[in-house]
């Protein structure tokens, strides 16, 4: 092995940017489960890059906070106002209220490079269908690397030039803090979107700079077979599924830092793999292509259509590919360059639109996104109510009482939103005057559950947890007998394909199909309990495993595709009618 100096510019990073951005729009595109591990990839880079210039400058005497941030500036607000602008006014057409609002939260986060913060408070699960309805949900990464910029730099300059011999092992024990926290962390949340635990990815890439920086001279390594590091992400990339999600971050890691200290530019394989034009021009545009690609993705699917053939796809990233060549040079290049951007007019203009940009997003939040009337969901801007849809599903939780000693049939029902659904089903009946209902959202919770249980005529169990709720009736003595499961049910992946079809003659009739998981699950508690089992499925489903998205005088009934409206919950009332007149007899 030897050591090379590098070129001031280094193509090799360029064509390692391309691959990681490109594994990032496969896995939106849904064509590479472990694609979203590309975000490793430039948390890697990022790390090793800034680092090297830091270090440099402190050596130079040149360091300077101020220079720094403005540099970051430059380099990321224009772009990020820019989706932020264009996606909140497309929103503003297009989007659903409640879309709308979320929308709105995520642009605010956004701004304040604290999305991933907003995700972890919000979002829950990264893989869940919903996100591919986020437009901004993609900038929690960039959330991670600002946050690490805010503290970084003053790590070098509380160093000082002077004790530069400390700064590898202080940074050295932030990073093995970081991994061990990565490692022992329970919560899968917080380790795919908190700095802590990111951390380490940053900054190995920032130890393999100094390293190259302090042990070899600032000279990269050549060798036979650094070929196989790009070999190895490929394969991560490709088959990374089969492992550990952990252990793919850290192979995906360590295969990265190889990569950027190696001397690519000088074995024939590597740079052919990482310098060719193509994955060159890639790496260049792939801040444009990172920021656009998901608005572009996800408001196709709103508006239009909720899968890609492989020909659309293609179609759809060569739009995004020329979207993101002309942002890279109307308005990249032009911020990044000084002398035709003065650093007052930067200053001023992205002052300017930062404030505009977050005010109309907080006006909307505060409006909770009804900025036009909504009939479908009975919403209106001059009566807008934030979280009413919420809040009709949780004001079940006011019936969390004893029976009371009267003539009515009492109904317990036990379980998580979806069994406060079926509770608000049962109000809107037209049996509801000879109900009593008393709900338990978690009977270990409720220290008087075994007697309303025996006190009860009928109980009503949310299928979602079925297999405890088993034990549940056996350990509180339930009859089985009164036992019934309160089926599953589904409406598609998001109301936003049907709400922009709203002039078509056929719009209030649109029917959603249900996916195969929801299909399988339902299947598979119906052969569990067989009658205890209320199929809504079976009820609402033709031949084709549609359903309505529509009651019969047009009005959604989920707005979530997952809950009811209070037009949905009587919907169903009206089709249970019969089930529950038999049940109650």
């Amino acid at each position: 092995m030897t050591t090379v100096i590098p070129s001031l510019y280094r193509k090799d990073i360029d064509g390692l940017r391309a691959i990681a951005v490109l594994a990032v729009m496969a896995f939106h595109f849904g064509y590479l489960p472990n694609g979203y591990l590309g975000v490793d990839i430039f948390f890697v880079i990022s790390g090793f890059l800034i680092t090297g210039i830091l270090f440099d400058q402190l050596l130079e005497q040149q360091f300077s906070i101020k220079e720094f941030y403005l540099r970051r500036i430059r380099r990321i607000i224009p772009m990020v106002l820019l989706v932020a602008i264009s996606v909140l006014a497309i929103g503003l057409l297009v989007m659903l209220p409640d879309d709308l609002e979320n929308l709105s939260e995520s642009v605010i986060a956004t701004n304040l490079f604290s999305n991933n913060i907003l995700q972890v408070l919000t979002t829950k699960n990264y893989w869940d269908i919903i996100n591919d309805y986020k437009p901004l949900l993609h900038t929690w990464s960039l959330g991670i690397e600002e946050q690490f910029y805010l503290f970084y730099p003053f790590l070098f300059w509380a160093i000082g030039l002077k004790k530069m011999k400390r700064l590898f092992p202080i940074l050295l024990l932030l990073t093995i803090g970081s991994f061990v926290l990565f490692l022992i962390a329970k919560n899968e949340l917080f380790k795919f979107y908190l700095l802590p635990y990111r951390f380490f990815e940053l900054s190995i890439g920032g130890l393999a700079s100094l390293i190259i920086k302090q042990q070899f001279n600032g000279m990269l390594l050549r060798s036979k077979g650094s070929f196989l590091f790009i070999i190895g992400i490929v394969a991560i990339l490709l088959f990374g599924n089969h492992l550990p999600n952990a252990f793919s971050v850290c192979l995906m890691v360590l295969a990265s830092v190889g990569v950027v200290i190696s001397a690519n530019e000088y074995h024939p394989i590597t740079s052919m793999l990482l310098e060719n034009k193509l994955l060159v021009g890639i790496g260049k545009i792939s801040f444009s292509l990172y920021l656009w690609h998901q608005p572009v993705l996800v408001f196709l699917r709103y508006v239009f259509v909720d899968s890609f053939s492989n020909g659309l796809a293609l179609l759809i990233f060569m739009v995004i590919l020329l979207l993101s060549i002309l942002s890279y040079f109307f308005i990249e290049q032009p911020f990044r360059n000084k002398s035709i951007i003065k650093t007052s007019l930067l200053l001023w203009m992205t002052g300017a639109f930062f404030i505009l940009v977050t005010s109309a997003g907080l006006y909307i939040y505060l409006h909770a996104g009804i900025v036009r009337v909504v009939p479908e969901l009975n919403l209106d801007p001059t009566t807008a109510e934030r979280n009413v849809h919420a809040k009709y599903n949780d004001r079940i939780y006011s019936l969390n009482q004893d029976f009371k000693h009267n003539g009515s049939t009492r109904i317990l029902v036990v379980g998580n939103s979806q069994a406060r659904d079926w509770a608000n089903v049962l109000l809107e009946s037209s049996l509801q005057e000879h109900l009593q209902i008393s709900y338990v959202e978690k009977p270990t919770f409720c220290k008087d559950f075994a007697v309303r249980c025996r006190e009860a005529s009928l109980v009503f169990l949310s299928a979602v947890d079925t297999m405890g709720y088993r034990s549940s009736y056996v350990q509180y003595a339930i009859d089985p007998v009164k036992i019934n499961i309160i089926g599953l049910k589904n409406f598609g992946k998001s109301n936003g394909v049907l709400y922009n079809k709203k002039h078509d003659d056929h719009y209030c009739s649109q029917r959603v199909k249900i996916n195969e998981r929801t299909l399988q699950t339902n299947e598979l508690l119906k052969k569990q309990w067989g009658n205890q089992y209320i199929d809504l499925i079976g009820l609402m489903a033709d031949s084709n495993n549609t359903v309505p998205a529509f009651t019969n005088d047009c009005k959604f009934i989920s707005q979530d595709c997952l809950h009811l409206t209070k037009s949905g919950a009587v919907y169903l009332g009206q089709l249970l009618k019969h089930h529950l007149e038999k049940l109650l007899r």
